[in-house]
């Protein structure tokens, strides 16, 4: 079989021409834009805009990238539109919050539509046959997707393969977490969406990217990349091999490879550019355990709400905001005022939590973190 290519390309600061110079290298080493984008094609850029933030907090992807992808895609001859569709609020608000909007206006790149969409079947997938797929997506030629390196609570990484969650709709993407409670279910869920969409080429901020508590409460951590492919599953591996973290512990990988989206091995895999050795950081903060398979019964969640991993509030951080409450999608809510005091931080019942991390995900004060019980601590050390 031919080897995947992932191209790595050191870049030191999000200085302009730096990224720019940056960018061509690594496509110049994929063998050029032109193999993935024609002349006349109307492209969209998907950013990882998972809630509006200033960019020097990591958890959007860096304006500087998001300019340097949208010159050459023009220069291309491309009609060039970018958009995502973040956790809450509309998406040209957010867009605003993180300065994409200005870099697209400088540009002259127009917001595409993310915030409605169209039913779409997928019969080839391997779990979900059909898609609510934003317009601006579907109306489209081709996507350019922009990841940022982050860490995450329920897929343990989020890169190439869960950017194209922001394809679907606003709050229709808290329903598969109420549908799809199981971790691999869900990583599943987001290779079919993936097999759909069909990214055209993956461009991964890695300059500064999130360790610890993300994708939006962590903290920033230099590792001075960007990564580049076609295979969104080889350049998360790749991605999780320079941080230390086994790809085979991400959810995505194994369905990833079963679809045909592309492959975790790094026997299949050809590194292009900089080697990884040299650029491995041993202490970048991850969870590197393999997610527990969620199965149904009375008996199975006992002993996951007493031994699983969990959503746990700081009250010394939290403000009270009711951030967390909106955003649970399980009803009656996991996470509430129970006392009805809401002078007071909300609590979990951890019988109704499916562990989705939707609230850990969008707190702004960064006051949820995941936390292991006493048992669960005690268990894993037998």
């Amino acid at each position: 079989m031919n080897k995947s290519k992932v191209a790595i390309i050191k870049c030191d600061t999000y200085d302009e021409e730096d990224v720019q110079r940056a960018v061509e290298a690594g496509l110049d080493l994929l063998g050029g834009l032109s193999l993935f984008v024609k002349p006349g094609e109307r492209i969209v850029m998907k950013p990882n805009v998972l809630i509006g933030s200033n960019p020097e907090k990591c958890v959007t992807t860096h304006p500087a990238v998001f300019k340097a992808v949208g010159r050459l895609l023009q220069g291309m001859g491309a009609n060039v539109y970018y958009g995502d569709s973040p956790s809450i609020g509309m998406a040209g608000f957010n867009m605003k919050r993180a300065r994409l909007k200005q870099a697209g206006d400088e540009l002259g790149i127009e917001l595409a539509d993310f915030d409605k969409g169209r039913a779409v079947s997928h019969n080839d997938s391997l779990l979900i046959k059909s898609f609510v797929i934003a317009n601006g997506v579907l109306d489209s030629d081709g996507l350019v997707s922009l990841p940022k390196l982050k860490t995450h609570p329920l897929t343990r990484f989020t890169g190439a393969v869960k950017n194209q969650f922001g394809c679907i709709p606003g709050l229709l993407k808290s329903q598969y977490h109420v549908k799809l409670p199981d971790p691999y279910d869900f990583a599943t869920m987001l290779v079919d969406l993936n097999t759909l969409i069909r990214p055209r080429l993956c461009i991964m901020d890695g300059i500064i990217a999130m360790e610890g508590n993300g994708p939006r409460s962590g903290k920033p951590r230099k590792v001075n990349i960007l990564l580049f492919s076609s295979d969104p599953i080889a350049l998360d591996a790749t991605a999780c091999r320079i941080i230390d973290l086994a790809p085979e512990v991400v959810t995505t990988s194994a369905p990833g490879e079963k679809a045909g989206l592309g492959t975790y091995h790094a026997e299949n895999i050809e590194v292009l550019g900089e080697k990884i050795e040299p650029l491995i950081i041993h202490d970048f903060d991850a969870i590197r355990r393999a997610p527990t398979t969620r199965s149904a019964g009375r008996m199975s969640n006992f002993i996951k709400n007493r031994i699983c991993e969990r959503p746990a509030i700081d009250k010394a951080k939290c403000t009270n905001c009711g951030t967390c409450v909106r955003m649970c999608p399980v009803e009656p809510k996991a996470v509430d005022w129970y006392t009805g005091d809401e002078s007071k931080p909300p609590t979990h019942k951890y019988d109704r939590c499916i562990r989705c991390y939707c609230c850990q995900e969008t707190c702004p004060e960064g006051a949820i973190s995941v936390e292991k019980p006493l048992l669960g601590k005690i268990y894993s050390r037998i």
